[in-house]
C-alpha cells in the first residue's frame, strides 16, 4: 500500500506537470508539429523509435526526419520518399547503434505495414485490445521482418519506447497525449515506460524495489501507480517527471 503522503505527491506532481509546456524539450513535441491523424501518428512512432540516449543528439535527428518528410510523414514513408534523403553508405552511422542501412530497412518494413494496413493503429486493432498485446502486436510485425533494434523484437526488455508511443496513442484529454488510439485500448491497460532514471525515481518513493528495468519491473510499476491513478496509471508518468525535477 502507498502512503497517503506519497499518493498526494504524485497526484501533485501530475497535476502541476501534465501541462502544454510539457511538451517544449520532450519527443511528444514533434508529433503536435504535424497535421493529420495519419501523419501524427506516424511521426509519433519516428520520434518514440529514436527517443533513447541524449535528448540534444537524438531530437536533432527526429527533427531531420521531419523536415525531410515535410511535414506529410505518412506519405512520406508510404510511398518510400525516405529512400532518396537516406544519405549513402551501408554502414555509415544515422545515429548512435542505428545504421543507416538499419535505419532504411526499418523505414521500408513501415512503408510495408502502411500500404497493407493502412495505419499502425489499424494493424494493432486487429491484433490487440491491451497496451501489452499492442507491444507484442508491433514487436512482431518488425521482428518477422527482422528488425530487432530499432523495434524491440520482444517484451523481454521493458520496452520504454514502445510503452511511451503507447501513451501518446491511447490518453485523451491530455495536452501532451493525442488520444488516437482512445477507443481501442483501455489506457488502464498501458504499461509504464520504465528506464534507469524512471526505476530510480521509482525507487526513491518506495514504488519498485527491484534494480533492473524490464517487463515485470513496469508492470509492477504500472499496479503501483495504478492505486493512485486507478482509471489512469499512467499519469503516473508526469507525476515521476515531476518528483524527477523536484528531487533529483
Amino acid at each position: 500500500m502507498i502512503p497517503k503522503a506519497t499518493r498526494q505527491l504524485l497526484m501533485d506532481y501530475a497535476d502541476r506537470y501534465e501541462t502544454a509546456s510539457f511538451i517544449n524539450g520532450d519527443p511528444s513535441w514533434f508529433m503536435h508539429k504535424v497535421h493529420g491523424a495519419e501523419n501524427q501518428e506516424a511521426m509519433a512512432f519516428l520520434a518514440s523509435c529514436l527517443s533513447y540516449g541524449n535528448r540534444q543528439q537524438f531530437m536533432p535527428k527526429i527533427q531531420w526526419l521531419l523536415d525531410r518528410s515535410q511535414g506529410h510523414v505518412y506519405q512520406w514513408i508510404a510511398g518510400m520518399g525516405f529512400a532518396a534523403s537516406l544519405p549513402s553508405g551501408v554502414n555509415r552511422c544515422f545515429y548512435r547503434l542505428y545504421t543507416v542501412d538499419m535505419m532504411h530497412q526499418f523505414l521500408l518494413t513501415y512503408s510495408r505495414l502502411l500500404n497493407q494496413y493502412g495505419s499502425l493503429g489499424r494493424y494493432v486493432s486487429y491484433h490487440a485490445s491491451t497496451g501489452l498485446e499492442a507491444i507484442n502486436a508491433i514487436s512482431d510485425y518488425f521482428a518477422r521482418c527482422g528488425i530487432s533494434l530499432v523495434v524491440p523484437k520482444d517484451t523481454h526488455s521493458a520496452c520504454k519506447r514502445l510503452c511511451m508511443f503507447l501513451r501518446w496513442m491511447v490518453r485523451d484529454g491530455s495536452p501532451v497525449d493525442l488520444g488516437l488510439w482512445a477507443g481501442q485500448i483501455d489506457r488502464r491497460t498501458l504499461v509504464m515506460p520504465l528506464d534507469t532514471h524512471v526505476l530510480a525515481q521509482s525507487r526513491q518513493l518506495g514504488l519498485l524495489s527491484c534494480s533492473s528495468a524490464s517487463m515485470a519491473a513496469a508492470l509492477r510499476l504500472t499496479a503501483a501507480l495504478a492505486q493512485v491513478f486507478p482509471d489512469d496509471p499512467l499519469r503516473g508518468d508526469f507525476a515521476l517527471f515531476g518528483h524527477s525535477v523536484n528531487c533529483p
